[in-house]
Formats: structure tokens, sequence, C-alpha cells
């Protein structure tokens, strides 16, 4: 690259620089509450996990739809032609044609307590026409055959006998028409297998059950972004007051290297003096822009939190953190907190639903072992005439009735599927109530742990807030002393330094504090409760 490009991009750079300097940014003021209630409203995680009950209540209604009468209506026309057909002695028969309307209308349904029924034709209603030739018999035509037959009554004598048949004699072609058919119900009502549940009853129950384990995974949700959103805060608290500490050491080592200047000139220093303090300003400038750069990645991380917009409404826009980090003493009890957190879990209360739902299905099972007694009855009228509407007349006065009634028994001889069905089904009734078990262990040492952490993570707010307060008498007292020649600038610049990392631990003592009393209310499935924001799922 030659010198002029160089000299280019540097003059390039110099500009940008100077027009990020003149372009003011936005700076936002936000405190933890106003956080929140932006999360609850713009979280993406959250906006994408309500949709989750809404999708299992659609699919337990969808449930309920097996409960819904089908209405069936069916036509049919049927032409039948007979050709003509030979007879003894060769006589033909002319052809006959029939033409048949059927219909069907029914209503089908199952109800909740496994009763099917069908209401509506339970035969089709037809209505026959066509013609057909007529016969008579002619007693003067040539006889078809004739023979003799010999018997006897009671061992007596032999009496013969001749049988005369003549030739069938096509007269006429005559027509007709009839109609008949029957309306009634017909119902089937088992009594053993799919009595106390069924298919459908299974699915509904296993669907309610689904449904409260989704309300409980969006509460879940929102606990666990609202921890993550406070710990977030914290964290930019804690940068943002680690730039202030920064700050604060390279204004000390700034100020210290223009005494230095001072007492160089006049020979009071010696020049390696002035350059460690030098040295120990450039340092802590570094130190300042990784803060900064620290500051700014977390920023980021809250305002993903808390807005799905980030283009349009947060970029380019600084947070100021309105809150500060404090540590009021803790109040922990740890039986309160085992209750809450067995009692409130969300987790835990799903795993429960999971055994709920596995109990429900070894209902089902059990059920299926049973052998299929099934009544049924059917009742109707019946209807006929010589048109349509002379049958459907005939069914109208209600005078033909018919009516049936029995059971039936189906029992399979091996049972080896419904069996080994319930078998299986019934271990991992076993498996989750372990997992229940194991998840109630996990609760109680995930408590014990917050609350240790709670009460040393204190304890350290206590012990770095007392070093950074003798670190600051410390400075001042080697500030004077260095000031009446009683000190070096190297003792100074290690009390800067000690005091810089005091500051940094007693903030980064707080910000665990606050981070832990976060993760025990989380851990206790009480962070709604403590931030009072109510919990509804509709």
């Amino acid at each position: 690259m030659s010198f002029l490009r160089i000299l280019l991009v540097f003059a390039g750079a110099g500009s940008m620089a100077l027009a990020q300097t003149n372009n003011p940014v936005e700076v936002r003021r936000l405190s933890l509450q106003e956080a929140i209630q932006l999360a609850l409203t713009n979280n993406l995680d959250l906006q994408i996990d309500r949709y989750n009950p809404q999708i299992n209540l659609y699919n337990l209604r969808a449930n309920y739809g097996d409960y819904d009468p089908t209405l069936n209506l069916s036509g049919q026309h049927d032409h039948r032609e007979t050709g003509s057909q030979l007879v003894a002695g060769g006589f033909a028969v002319p052809t006959s044609v029939s033409d048949d309307n059927s219909f069907n209308a029914t209503v089908n349904g199952l109800l909740p307590w496994g009763t099917a029924y069908t209401i509506g034709t339970l035969g089709p209603i037809i209505d026959t026409y066509g013609s057909s030739p007529g016969f008579v018999l002619d007693t003067n035509g040539p006889p078809i055959f004739r023979t003799n037959a010999v018997y006897s009554t009671f061992g007596g004598p032999q009496i013969g006998s001749t049988f005369t048949t003549n030739f069938p004699q096509f007269l006429s072609r005559s027509s007709f028409e009839n109609s008949a058919g029957s309306v009634g119900i017909h119902v089937n009502q088992p009594l053993l297998k799919n009595f106390w549940i069924d298919q459908t009853r299974l699915n509904i129950s296993v669907a309610k059950n689904r449904l409260k384990y989704t309300e409980l995974a969006l509460k879940l949700q929102i606990m666990q972004t609202l921890t993550a959103l406070e710990q977030a805060y914290f964290d930019l608290i804690y940068d943002h007051e680690n730039v202030i500490v920064l700050q604060k050491a390279v204004e000390l080592a700034e100020r210290l290297v223009a005494e230095n200047k001072k007492r160089l000139e006049v020979g009071a220093l010696a020049p390696l003096d002035l350059q460690s303090a030098e040295a120990q300003a450039a340092s802590a400038r570094a130190a300042v822009i990784k803060a900064q750069a620290d500051l700014g990645t977390q920023e980021r991380l809250v305002k993903a939190l808390i807005t799905d917009r980030y283009r349009a409404d947060w970029f380019g826009v600084r947070l100021d953190p309105a809150g500060t980090l404090t540590a009021p003493a803790p109040v922990l009890n740890l039986q309160d907190s085992w209750s809450r957190g067995l009692e409130q879990r969300p987790d835990l209360l799903q795993a429960k639903l999971d055994i709920q739902a596995q109990g429900i299905q070894l209902k089902y099972d059990r059920n299926q072992l049973l052998p299929e007694v099934d009544a049924f009855a059917t009742f109707g009228y019946n209807g006929s005439g010589r048109e349509f509407s002379d049958a459907l007349y005939d069914i109208q006065q209600m005078n033909r009735q018919f009516y049936t009634y029995g059971g039936q028994l189906s029992l399979p001889l091996t049972r080896t599927r419904t069996r080994n069905t319930y078998q299986a089904d019934k271990a991992k009734m076993e498996q989750y109530v372990l997992t229940v078990k194991k998840l109630e262990q996990t609760i109680m040492v995930q408590i014990d742990n917050d609350i240790g952490t709670i009460r040393a993570s204190f304890d350290a707010v206590q012990a770095t807030r007392a070093a950074r307060e003798y670190q600051e008498a410390a400075l001042d007292a080697e500030q004077k002393k260095l000031n009446s020649g009683k000190s070096t600038t190297y003792n100074v610049l290690l009390v800067q330094r000690d005091l810089t990392n005091a500051r940094g631990a007693e903030i980064q003592a707080l910000d665990t504090y606050n981070k832990s009393l976060s993760q025990l209310s989380l851990d206790e499935g009480s962070t709604l409760e403590r931030l009072g924001i109510s919990f509804e799922a509709r």
C-alpha cells in the first residue's frame, strides 16, 4: 500500500469517527420493571409459546368431534332386462324389464357413554316398476309329454295312470309397480369392553391433560425468560458500574501522570517514575475500552429479551439502567423454600401430569382386556304400497311395527397384544413415578445450593465493601505520603490498582448476590409471585 493510500485510509477513518461523534446517540433510561413489561409483551420466545395452549385447546375440541352426528344420504337407480328364454318343447319366453329406485337416509352417531346409534332407513326404500309376460295353460294344445305310473296300495293290485302336461301359452304382457321400506332406530351399547372408557374418551381425557401441560410449559417459559432478563439486567448494571470504576481509575492514573510531570520539571522525580505512571494510565484506558465493549454486548442481550423489533426500535440506542445493585439482608428458610418448590415448580407439576396421563392410558388398557359384550336393539316401522308415496304414507301411519333386541359376545382366545400393551404401559407408569421422585430430589438440592450461594454472596458483599473502603483510605494516605515525599509513585500505582480491583470486586459481588436471589425464586417456582405477576391461561 502506497504512502498516499495509507494517508487516505486514516483520513477516512478520522472522518467516520468525527461523524459518529457529531451524531448524538439516543440514550434510553430503562428500569427493571419497564423491561419486564416489555418482555411480557414483546419477547419472541413468549410469543411463540403462547400458541401452544391455544393449539392444544383446539385439539381437545377436535376430539369431541367424534360425538358429532353424521347425516348419510344415498340414492340409486337399477335397470334390469332379461332376454328370451327357451322352455320345454322349444317355446320362447319373451323379455321382462324392471327398474328399481332406492333411497337411504340415516343419521349415525356416538354418545359419551359408548352407545352407537343409527336413525333413519334401516333398509333402503325401494320403488320397483316394470313389465313381464303372462302365462296360461292351454288344454287343447299338443301335450308336452306323457308318462305312465304304476303303484300299488298296501300290497293290492297294481293300478296304472297316465299324466299329460300341455304347453304353456303366452297370452299377454302385464305391468307391475310396488314400493317398500322401513324406518327406525338401531342402538348398540357396550357392557364391558369400551363401557367405562373407549378410544374417544381416552383421547379427550389425554387432550385435557396435555392442555394443562402446555399451560404449565408457558408459565415455565415466562418464569425462565423473566429470570434471564433479571440476571441480564443485573449484569447490565454491573457492566455500567464497571465502566465508571475503570474510568475513575483512568482519572487517578492521569492525575498522577500530571503531578509526576510537574515533579519531573522541578527535578523531584526520576523519568522512570513518570513512564511507570504513563504505562498505568494506558493500561487503565485499555481496560475501559474492553469494559465498554462488554457493556455494549450486554445491552444487546437485554434488547433481545424485550423486543421483537430490534432494528426498528432499539438499534443504535444506548441503555441507561435506572436501578442500582443493592444487598438487603436475605430472609431464608430452607423448609419453606422446599415446600414452595415441591408445590409450585411447573416442571414438577408437568411430571405429575405425565403420571396422570399414563393412569388414564392404563385404565383404557385394563378395559381392553375385558371381553366384548354388547347389547343391541332395533325398533321401527315397515311400509309398502304401489308407489313410493304409498310406502312413505304407510310408514307414517306406524301400524306395521317391528323390533329386535339381543346381545353378542366376542372373546379373543389369546389377547397377546392387549396383555403386553398393558404390561408395557404399567412399566412406563413406574418409570414416571421414579422420574417425579428424582425431580423432587433435584429441586431440593437446587434450592439448598441456592440458599448456600446467597449466604456466601451476601458475606462476599460485606467483605468486598469493607475492602473497598479500606483501599480508598489507603490511597488517600499514600497520596499524602507522596505529596510529602515519604512515598513513591510506584507505591501509589499499586494502591490505585488495588482500589480499582476492590471496587470491581464489590460490584461483582453485588451482581452475584442479586442474581442468586433471582435464581432461588426460579427454583422455588415463585418468580411470578415475587414480581407481582398473575398468570392465567385462556
